[in-house]
C-alpha cells in the first residue's frame, strides 16, 4: 500500500507550481526594494556627513586667518553677521573674509553663509548651509533643511 500511496503522491507534484514562483519573485522584489531604499538613505548620509566635514574645515581656514592677524582680529575686523554681504575692501581681514565666504559658497552651495563674531580673544564662528538633499525626506518634508556649525575659540 505504501508504494501505491508514494505513485499517487508523484503524480500530483510535479516541478513548482505557478503560485510558489510568483511568492518568490515577490519576496525577492520587497527584499531588492528594502536594499535600494537602504542605498539610497545611505547616499544621502554620506552628502550630509561630506558637508559638515567642509563646514569645520572652512571654520578652521578663517580662524586660522584671523590668529595670522589677530590684534586686528582682537580689533573686530574681522567680525561680520550672516546677512551681510562679503567684504570688498582690500585690508587682510577684508580679503580673507571675502575669500572664505566664496569658498563657502564654492563648497556648500549658494545659500551657504558665515559669521565671525569677537569679544576680545574669544570668538564664535558660525557657517550655515542648506542641507536639504541630507535631511529632505518625506519625514521632515516640513522640517528646516538648514544646517548650523557653531565654533568658539580663543585667539
Amino acid at each position: 500500500m505504501n508504494s501505491l500511496q508514494a505513485k499517487v503522491v508523484q503524480k500530483f507534484q510535479r516541478g513548482v507550481g505557478m503560485v510558489e514562483v510568483l511568492v518568490a519573485v515577490l519576496v525577492l522584489s520587497i527584499g531588492l526594494l528594502g536594499l535600494a531604499g537602504l542605498q539610497v538613505r545611505t547616499l544621502r548620509n554620506s552628502q550630509s556627513a561630506l558637508e559638515r566635514g567642509v563646514a569645520v574645515i572652512e571654520t578652521h581656514a578663517i580662524v586660522d586667518a584671523m590668529r595670522a592677524d589677530r590684534v586686528n582680529a582682537m580689533g573686530d575686523d574681522f567680525d561680520i553677521s550672516l546677512t551681510a554681504a562679503a567684504p570688498t575692501g582690500t585690508t587682510f581681514a577684508e580679503e580673507a573674509l571675502a575669500g572664505w565666504r566664496a569658498n563657502l559658497i564654492t563648497s556648500l552651495g549658494d545659500d551657504a553663509t558665515g559669521s565671525v563674531a569677537c569679544n576680545g580673544a574669544d570668538c564664535v564662528i558660525v557657517v550655515q548651509w542648506n542641507d536639504s538633499r541630507g535631511t529632505q525626506t518625506t519625514d521632515t518634508a516640513a522640517g528646516s533643511v538648514t544646517q548650523t556649525l557653531r565654533t568658539q575659540v580663543q585667539l
